[in-house]
């Protein structure tokens, strides 16, 4: 079967290291073996990203499972989330809260567009019934990176929870959980961690899941404190995907080998490198470079060029790009750079789009 680059924002391509242990053989959840491997991982999770203070809880599913087990267990009953939505993962979060029957007040940008830290503040001063704030770190829909840290400090003077959606930005971009007065952090394995789909997780500060753990259900399965309660004792309520969890161990051992740091720095310049090319070739981005993350590019279709033509091109290449979502589906393309990838696989890449780009051209 012909092997491909994948330039998506997850999943991504990973290490024979990772993938091997994928085939580490069956094992029964009710093990002690399970347990081990429970406890490594969640121990690993903090080392990498949350040291003090924190708690880990590994959920098997996406990351989309990961923040909506964060949205519906975070706040008491009676009180408000805050979403801030410019994107399609922030109205996500939108539509988890309504499914889950959580009040919800929104305040809706542009999908090129930052949030207005200042709103966010006047908001939560003129409405004490919002109990949380709710944001996407990084919006894969336009590569957008909004102001964690800024927005974060507002939240903590109001006194009020900050759930982040860093699903696609956790191992990618600067992001110091305690720092950014983060109390819920939901992310994946298989994008920025580079780990195989089937395992995400959610930081949560310890003093935050004391609380939630007298908050009532609003879910069975997707109850943070059910899992976090088993995991104490290292156990799981559920069966879990077991061969994503190896694998996402191992990721873990290679993050930490590498430092988060490290991994931040690696995106950083292969977008730069990306970046560069795409602007040699005439591109046009969508969105200034003050406001793009490490991790996802979002260029303006050429007028000459279809994303089918395009996406089918590359691929033929050995190359898999993405197309835009919702109101941009016909206008930009996606580069992603996460994953295990070289500087030489991008610049392969831009050989190979440049190839496309003439053909989709003549």
């Amino acid at each position: 079967m012909q092997q491909y680059i994948l330039l998506n924002p997850g999943p991504v391509n990973v290490s024979a290291r990772v993938q091997q242990a994928l085939v580490r053989g069956d094992l029964c959840h009710r093990e002690e073996e399970f347990s081990d491997l429970l406890v490594a991982i969640r121990s690993k999770l903090l080392r990498a990203f949350a040291p003090d203070g924190y708690t880990a809880v590994v959920v098997s599913g996406s990351g989309t499972l990961a923040v909506e087990a964060m949205v519906s267990s975070a706040l008491p009953d009676g009180k408000k989330l805050l979403v801030i939505n410019n994107g399609v993962y922030g109205d996500r979060m939108r539509q988890m809260a309504e499914a889950h029957r959580i009040p919800v007040e929104e305040l809706t940008y542009g999908w090129t567009e930052p949030p207005n830290v200042d709103q966010i503040e006047s908001t939560l001063s003129l409405d004490p019934t919002i109990a949380a704030v709710a944001l996407v770190h990084h919006e894969t829909t336009t590569g957008l990176l909004s102001p964690a840290a800024e927005i974060g400090a507002v939240v903590r003077r109001a006194g009020r929870l900050f759930l982040l959606d860093a699903v696609s930005s956790l191992g990618g971009d600067d992001l110091d959980v305690a720092c950014d007065a983060v109390d819920l952090c939901a992310c994946t394995a298989n994008k920025c961690v580079q780990g195989q789909p089937g395992v995400s997780f959610v930081l949560v500060r310890n003093e935050t899941m004391n609380a939630m753990r007298a908050y009532p259900r609003h879910s069975l399965y997707l109850h943070l404190p059910l899992h976090w309660e088993a995991q104490e004792r290292r156990s799981v309520p559920f069966t879990p995907a077991i061969p994503a969890w190896y694998a996402l161990d191992a990721a873990l051992d290679e993050l930490l080998e590498e430092t988060p740091a490290g991994r931040v720095a690696r995106y950083r310049a292969a977008a730069q490198l990306l970046r560069d090319g795409f602007a040699d070739l005439g591109l046009e981005f969508l969105l200034p470079p003050a406001l793009r993350s490490n991790s996802l590019t979002s260029l303006l279709l050429p007028h000459a060029a279809s994303y089918r033509g395009l996406h089918d091109g590359l691929k033929q290449r050995g190359f898999v790009i993405y197309e835009g979502q919702g109101k941009l589906q016909t206008e930009v393309f996606r580069v992603a750079n996460m994953g295990h990838l070289t500087s030489a696989d991008f610049q392969r890449f831009l050989g190979a789009l440049k190839d496309t780009l003439s053909g989709e051209r003549e």
